[in-house]
C-alpha cells in the first residue's frame, strides 16, 4: 500500500463552491491532481474506487483500503484521489469509455443528473436485506439520495454552515461577539463597524464578512430562507428566487455588498487568497465544517456561533457528500461491501477524526471521536444541532446547469454590471430555461 503511481496537477478542492466538502470541497487546499496506490498483493476480486479530496483524504483512504482489505480477504482495493475539478472531468471520461470505478464518491447536487445518465447501481434491494444498516444515519442525510424508486446512492458525511467570528478582530474593535439571538441585522451592523481601513493609506484593508455570493450553500440560501423565500420548486419546473419575500432577502444581501461595502469582492481578496477568514482580513465568515481543518493553524483566535435568525425563522443549509457503485461494475456484492464499509461506523470515525465534515453516524457525530477534536477547541456540537433548523441545499437534475445560469446573473449584481432586481430576473428566467430542458 501507499505507492504513489499517478501525479497530476494541483488545484483548489472545491473550486467554486469552497465545497462544500461538500460541499465536498476544502477552500484554500492544494491537492494532488491524481493519486493512485493499491496493494500488490494477489487477489481473487479487484476494486477501483475513485474519489475527490486533498492531502489529508489521501492518507485516510490508504489507511482504511488496507483495513478493508484486512477484514475481506480476497478483495485488493485500488483508490485514486483527484482535486475537485479534475475528479469529475475524469469521471465523465471513464464513464463514457466504459471503465467507470467500481465506487465513487458523489456530491449530492449531482446525483441525480449522474442517476439519470444510467451511469449507477440501485442499491435499495440490497438496502432492504439489510433493515439496520441505516439506523444510526441522520435522517436528514438520506433526503437527498431517495429518488422514486429507490436509493442510488448513500451519504458518506454531511455539512451544516455556521457563522465564523476573530475574536482577536471584534476585540479591537469593542464590539460583542456574535450569540445565538443575533439577527441578520445584528450581522450587518457589526460588519459595518469591522469593516476599515487600518493603515489609512485610503483603501479597505479589513471587512466585516467573507462569504461565498455565488453559490447557495455556505450564505444566500440561509439569507433566503430565513426571510420566508424558497428556492426553486422542480416539480413545477420554477425558479423561485425572485418572489417579494426574496427581494427582501435578495436586497439585504446588496445593502452589505454594494452599499455598506463589508463583504469583499473576489477581486480586492484575489491577493489575500480565496478564503478571506482565513487570510485573517474579514472579521466574520460563513462556512462548513470544511473549514475548521484549514482555520484550526491561524494565527488569531476565532470561534463559532450559529447561523443568524432571520424575520421568519433562523435556517441553515445541509449538504452531503456520498458514495455510489457503476452501474457497470462487474462485481456489486464486493462493491457493496466496499461502500458499506465507507460509511460504517469504523470508517465514520476515522474520518471524524481530520475533521472536515460532519459523520452520517449518530453514535459518532455525537461522541469523541467528531466533538473533541483536539486541533480546533471549538464547539463542534453546534454544527449537529443545526440540523434543528437547517433545510437540505436543493438536489435536482440540472443543477449544474441551473447553478451557472443563476451564478452568471448573480455576478453581474456583484460587480454592480446590473441592478439587484434585474439581475435577479434574469436568474429566474434563465434559470426557468434550466429546469424546462431537464424535465
Amino acid at each position: 500500500m501507499g505507492l504513489p503511481l499517478d501525479l497530476g496537477g494541483a488545484s483548489e478542492r472545491g473550486g467554486e463552491r469552497m465545497q462544500n466538502w461538500m460541499k465536498r470541497a476544502v477552500p484554500g487546499a492544494i491537492v494532488l491532481g491524481g493519486l493512485l496506490w493499491g496493494s500488490t498483493a494477489l487477489a481473487d476480486t479487484e476494486l477501483k474506487m475513485m474519489l475527490f479530496g486533498g492531502p489529508v483524504d489521501v492518507a485516510i483512504w490508504e489507511k482504511l483500503s488496507a483495513d478493508f482489505e484486512a477484514s475481506h480477504p480476497g478483495i485488493q482495493v485500488t483508490v485514486e484521489v483527484n482535486d475537485w475539478d479534475s475528479y469529475w472531468e475524469k469521471l465523465r471520461v471513464l464513464i463514457a469509455g466504459g471503465t467507470a470505478p467500481d465506487v465513487f464518491a458523489m456530491d449530492a447536487s449531482n446525483y441525480p443528473d449522474w442517476q439519470a445518465r444510467g451511469a449507477l447501481m440501485k442499491l435499495q434491494a440490497l438496502i432492504d436485506a439489510e433493515p439496520d444498516l441505516l439506523a444510526d444515519v441522520y435522517p436528514v442525510s438520506l433526503e437527498a439520495y431517495q429518488t422514486a424508486d429507490g436509493y442510488y446512492g448513500l451519504p458518506r458525511d454531511f455539512q451544516t454552515i455556521a457563522l465564523f467570528y476573530n475574536k482577536d478582530m471584534f476585540d479591537v474593535a469593542g464590539v460583542a461577539y456574535p450569540t445565538d439571538q443575533w439577527t441578520w441585522d445584528d450581522l450587518r451592523a457589526a460588519a459595518k463597524q469591522l469593516t476599515k481601513d487600518t493603515n489609512g493609506d485610503g483603501s479597505t484593508d479589513q471587512w466585516g464578512l467573507f462569504a461565498e455570493l455565488i453559490d447557495m450553500e455556505a450564505f444566500w440560501s440561509s439569507v433566503l430562507w430565513s426571510h420566508g423565500a424558497d428556492i426553486v420548486d422542480v416539480a413545477n419546473g420554477k425558479t423561485l428566487i425572485g418572489s417579494p419575500e426574496a427581494m427582501t432577502a435578495w436586497n439585504f444581501i446588496a445593502g452589505m455588498v454594494l452599499d455598506d461595502k463589508s463583504i469583499p469582492t473576489a477581486e480586492q481578496l484575489r491577493q489575500f487568497g480565496a478564503d478571506g477568514f482565513q487570510a485573517g482580513v474579514t472579521a466574520m465568515g460563513v462556512s462548513g465544517h470544511w473549514s475548521v481543518p484549514d482555520y484550526a493553524p491561524a494565527g488569531f483566535r476565532w470561534d463559532v456561533a450559529p447561523m443568524p435568525k432571520g424575520p421568519v425563522a433562523r435556517v441553515t443549509s445541509v449538504n452531503s457528500a456520498g458514495f455510489t457503485i457503476a452501474s457497470t461494475t462487474k462485481h456489486p456484492a464486493e462493491a457493496w461491501e466496499l461502500l458499506k464499509f465507507a460509511i460504517g461506523p469504523h470508517a465514520q470515525e476515522e474520518l471524524a477524526g481530520i475533521g472536515f465534515a460532519i459523520p452520517i453516524q449518530k453514535s459518532i457525530a455525537e461522541g469523541p471521536a467528531f466533538l473533541e477534536q483536539k486541533s480546533a477547541p471549538i464547539d463542534h456540537k453546534l454544527f449537529v444541532d443545526a440540523l434543528a433548523y437547517a433545510k437540505v441545499k436543493p438536489v435536482f437534475r440540472g443543477y449544474e446547469e441551473w447553478a451557472s445560469a443563476v451564478g452568471d446573473s448573480l455576478q453581474m449584481a456583484w460587480s454592480g454590471a446590473l441592478p439587484i432586481a434585474d439581475a435577479i430576473q434574469q436568474a429566474v428566467d434563465d434559470g426557468d430555461a434550466v429546469l424546462a430542458n431537464a424535465r
